[in-house]
C-alpha cells in the first residue's frame, strides 16, 4: 500500500539508496528512481505536476545540480509519472525519453488514462476518493505537453548513468517500458508490476486495478515478460521496493 502521507513529505525519509548509487524514492503517490554517476544522474519517472518540487527537493538532498541530469526516462506517459519532465525539458534541456509507442503521449497527441467515469462510480470508497482527491489537487488531470519527447534506443539507453536496458510491457499504455539496472541488480518496473497503491489495503506483489490499464489482457501477459529478468531489486512506480524473485512472484497475479 502506498497511502497519502498525512506528515509532511521530506527527501530524507522518502530516499533509500538500494545499490550503490541508486536511489529510490517514494513519492506522495508515486515513485521515482535517481541512478549517479560522480555528478551526472538519470531520473526514472517524475511524480505528478504537484511533485516537482520534491522531485528537486530529492536530487539537491544527494548533492545533485538538477542541471546535470542526463536525461529523465519515462516508464509510460500517465501524469502521475511525467508531472515533472516539462519542468526538466524546458528549465535544463534535459532529454526526455520514451518508448517510442509512448512518446505520442508524452507531447500531448494522444492520452491513455483512466476514465472518469470508472473512478466516479467507485469513488463511495474512501480509499479511491482520498486518491481522487489527491490526484486532482497533485495536477491529475493535466495533459502531457513536452515538446522535446524524445524516443530513446538501446544504445542511448546503455550510455545513461545506471546502464539502462529497456524491457517492453506494453498493456497498462500501449508503450509502457520497465527498465532494467544491471549492474545494480535492479529493475524500475513503472506501473507494469507494483507492491502497493492508494487504493489497495495490501503490500506485495500485485497489479493496479483493472481500470488504470489501458489493456487488462496485454498488461497481465506483460508479467511473463518480467519474469524472465534476472534482477531481483524490484523498484516499482507505486509501493515499496522489494528483493524479490519476479518469477514466482509473479504467478499468484494471474486475473
Amino acid at each position: 500500500m502506498q497511502p497519502h502521507h498525512s506528515s509532511p513529505w521530506s527527501p530524507a525519509a522518502a530516499i533509500s539508496e538500494q545499490t550503490p548509487g541508486v536511489f529510490f524514492v517514494e513519492g506522495p503517490a508515486s515513485n521515482w528512481i535517481i541512478a549517479r554517476d560522480g555528478r551526472d544522474f538519470t531520473v526514472i519517472d517524475g511524480g505528478y505536476p504537484g511533485d516537482i518540487g520534491h522531485v528537486l527537493a530529492s536530487i539537491s538532498h544527494l548533492g545533485l545540480d538538477p542541471a546535470h541530469a542526463a536525461a529523465m526516462v519515462i516508464t509510460h506517459g500517465h501524469i502521475d509519472h511525467t508531472g515533472s519532465a516539462g519542468h526538466f525539458s524546458d528549465e535544463y534541456g534535459t532529454p526526455v525519453l520514451s518508448s517510442s509507442a509512448e512518446r505520442p503521449q508524452l507531447l500531448g497527441e494522444v492520452k491513455y488514462q483512466v476514465a472518469p467515469l470508472q473512478i466516479i462510480i467507485r469513488a463511495w470508497r474512501p480509499r479511491v476518493l482520498k486518491w481522487m482527491i489527491h490526484a486532482i489537487q497533485a495536477g491529475g488531470t493535466a495533459t502531457n505537453n513536452i515538446a522535446e519527447a524524445e524516443a530513446w534506443d538501446a544504445a542511448r539507453l546503455a550510455a545513461l548513468p545506471g546502464g539502462l536496458v529497456a524491457v517492453p510491457t506494453p498493456g497498462h499504455t500501449p508503450g509502457h517500458a520497465a527498465y532494467r539496472l544491471p549492474e545494480a541488480g535492479a529493475v524500475a518496473t513503472g506501473d507494469a508490476f507494483v507492491t502497493g497503491h492508494a487504493i489497495s489495503a495490501h503490500c506485495g506483489p500485485q497489479m493496479l486495478h483493472p481500470m488504470y490499464h489501458h489493456d487488462v489482457a496485454g498488461a497481465y501477459a506483460s508479467l511473463n515478460t518480467l519474469a524472465a529478468v534476472p534482477e531481483n531489486r524490484v523498484l516499482p512506480g507505486h509501493g515499496p521496493a522489494m528483493d524479490l524473485d519476479l518469477a514466482t512472484a509473479v504467478q499468484s497475479l494471474a486475473p
